[in-house]
């Protein structure tokens, strides 16, 4: 039994035992008395002690000595207090258990103290030399900081845990919290900014949203022999698509009532659950940035699969026959070889000016396309006009122009859109399990404004898209049933999608539902992430563009009213803001502004109307 006036270690703390019974009374260094169980006190002296004799000054203990003489041997904890200090007595024995407890020179139980190795000692001697020095420097680095005098970039590594943050990897930041400033990614990219540790040129928001900013690693092996694919290269066949695209995974060709369209193969060599394949499924998607592309599959897929790289290409070929109205009446898919020509939208609308060479080809393809784009809008099928611009980040410029209509572009999309309906069609009538997918019928306006405003209307409207193994309706498209296949080298669910076409024509077994639901979500939610760090990407080089263009005006356009404040488009810069205008607008109405202020770590950007 531990006797009262005796010295006992609670919590780490001294504490003199006052009273005995169902459980121990002892009062702490301080004066604070608690009851305590007997099993939550260590005896230290068996007493009687008194608390104010630890306040006295103790003979200089020879710690190292005693280190010395028991290498080798065990001892009692009193045993080392009087190896230590040549007796043992409360205040003895309460400095005594500080050192053993500081664990440098000493380890092991009460009953058997040990001195630790030679080498142990001096590696924590030299780690809490090196810690101390460590805390000596991150002070005087705290004190630069406030003075404003870094000295870079020497002073970078204290800042490395701010970089963490800023870029997502964590959500805390000694750093910060050393200096008073809030946690958070916006505030790391300011102290980054302002210390010149960063430079506006650094975009955060891949990384922040968990994605890689290269493009992936694992190799894409060339397409196998394959004596099936069938030779199309007799068809004129167009990859058309804006002139900074170097991904071209589709293309089309007319052949009487029929409708071509040629996707890249890929999954000719990436089978599902290889490494590429699962590489492909983390990513989601290809993560377009102005500043490059981080692309889903490995470079040297371009060169293998991309259409129009090489003199002839491998696709898997959707062959579409329509009726006089543009509808499909049936659809087949092929392994092919093509030969493809690559045209840019403006190159292709100059043919249908007359501009250029008349290609009979194209006249076809655009006629197909004004019949399926007539029967879409008949089906009820919703459109949008939205300003789009360009953004571009090279050589520390960033670049942002329109993008111009072209009737290509339309027709294109109505074509792809096509080759979407059609794998569905053939894949339900295989009764294959395939990825389809379908949006939910919005409620419009009874009467829905004209121009950009209505278009927001419009866009205000419209649910979600879902990707399921189940066919479904696809309002906005004003399709019965629609899948995405013409993307399969920048799109995961596209390459799932022919992963399955080609296990079904003879490329190992199909997956199972469930399988394709796992895997279908599994990729959705990356591509997900890339949509977000796209947007975010998007405006953050917007603020960086306008950050030395304070007290510009631009027009902008009244799409609604939102209390005391207006949402503007932009059209030149292809950005929605909120402003708040003194004058009532219609929407629709121009309005002119002037730039106030830009943040470049919030993205935020502020206009005054004038």
């Amino acid at each position: 039994m531990i006797p009262e006036k005796s010295l006992v270690v609670y919590k780490n703390r001294p504490a003199l035992v006052t009273a005995i019974g169902d459980k121990v009374g002892i009062v702490v260094l301080g004066g604070e008395s608690f009851r305590v169980r007997e099993k939550d006190i260590e005896l230290l002296h068996p007493g009687p002690c008194t608390l104010a004799s630890l306040e006295q000054e103790l003979p200089q203990g020879d710690v190292r000595a005693a280190w010395e003489l028991l290498e080798g041997n065990t001892i009692s904890f009193q045993e080392l207090t009087e190896l230590i200090y040549g007796a043992y007595t409360g205040s003895t024995a309460w400095a005594a258990y500080r050192i053993w407890k500081d664990g440098l020179y000493f380890s092991g139980t009460w009953q058997e103290i040990q001195s630790r190795p030679l080498e142990a000692l001096e590696a924590e001697t030299k780690k809490r030399a090196e810690k101390q020095q460590d805390a000596v420097e991150r002070e005087a680095f705290l004190e630069r900081f406030k003075a404003r005098t870094l000295n870079l970039p020497d002073d970078r590594r204290f800042l490395h845990d701010v970089e963490a943050l800023a870029y997502g990897k964590t959500d805390k930041s000694r750093t910060l919290k050393d200096l008073g400033i809030s946690e958070s990614p916006q505030e790391a990219h300011r102290v980054l900014l302002n210390t010149g540790v960063w430079t506006p040129w650094v975009n955060p928001y891949p990384l922040r949203f968990g994605l890689s900013p290269v493009s992936a690693k694992i190799p894409v092996n060339p397409p196998p022999q394959d004596k099936d694919r069938v030779d199309l290269t007799h068809l004129k066949a167009f990859a058309i698509d804006n002139p900074w695209s170097n991904d071209p995974d589709d293309a089309v060709s007319v052949e009487g009532t029929c409708l071509w369209v040629h996707v890249a193969d890929p999954g000719a060599s990436i089978l599902p659950g290889s490494p590429e394949d699962v590489e492909a499924r983390n990513r989601g998607a290809t993560l377009y940035l102005p500043e490059g592309a981080s692309l889903m599959l490995a470079e040297e897929a371009l060169s293998l699969y991309a259409l129009g790289m090489e003199a002839v290409s491998p696709a898997l070929s959707f062959k579409m026959v329509l009726n006089e109205a543009g509808a499909l009446i049936e659809t087949d898919i092929l392994r092919s070889w093509v030969k493809v020509s690559r045209l840019t939208y403006e190159a292709a609308d100059a043919v249908l000016k007359g501009e250029a060479p008349l290609v009979q080809e194209l006249t076809a393809l655009f006629e197909i396309a004004e019949k399926n784009l007539a029967r879409r809008r008949a089906a009820g099928a919703v459109f949008m006009e939205f300003p789009e611009v360009h953004i571009m980040v090279s050589e520390g410029q960033v670049s942002i122009a329109p993008i111009l209509a072209y009737r290509s572009a339309d027709m294109i999309r109505e074509c792809m859109l096509l080759a979407g309906e059609g794998a569905a069609h053939w894949a339900l009538r295989q009764r294959l399990p395939f990825p389809y997918v379908s949006q939910e019928t919005g409620e419009l306006p009874n009467a829905p404004l004209n121009g950009i405003a209505g278009s927001y209307q419009v866009r205000r409207c419209m649910r979600p898209r879902t990707l399921s193994v189940k066919p479904g309706i696809h309002w906005g498209l004003g399709l019965d049933i629609y899948t995405q296949v013409t993307s399969p080298l920048r799109r995961y669910t596209d390459l799932l999608a022919h992963q399955q076409i080609r296990a079904f024509l003879g490329q190992g077994a199909p997956l199972g539902e469930d399988e394709l639901l796992l895997r279908l979500g599994a990729g959705e939610a990356a591509a997900l992430a890339t949509v977000h760090a796209e947007r975010a990407s998007r405006a953050h080089w917007i603020a960086v563009y306008l950050s030395d263009k304070k007290g510009s005006s631009w027009e902008g356009v009244m799409l609604e009213k939102r209390g005391n404040r207006s949402l503007i488009m932009i059209p030149a810069l292809g950005l929605e803001t909120q402003v708040a205008v003194k004058r009532d607008l219609e929407p629709n109405e121009p309005v002119l502004l002037t730039l106030s202020a830009v943040r470049i770590p919030e993205a935020d950007i502020v206009f005054v109307a004038e």
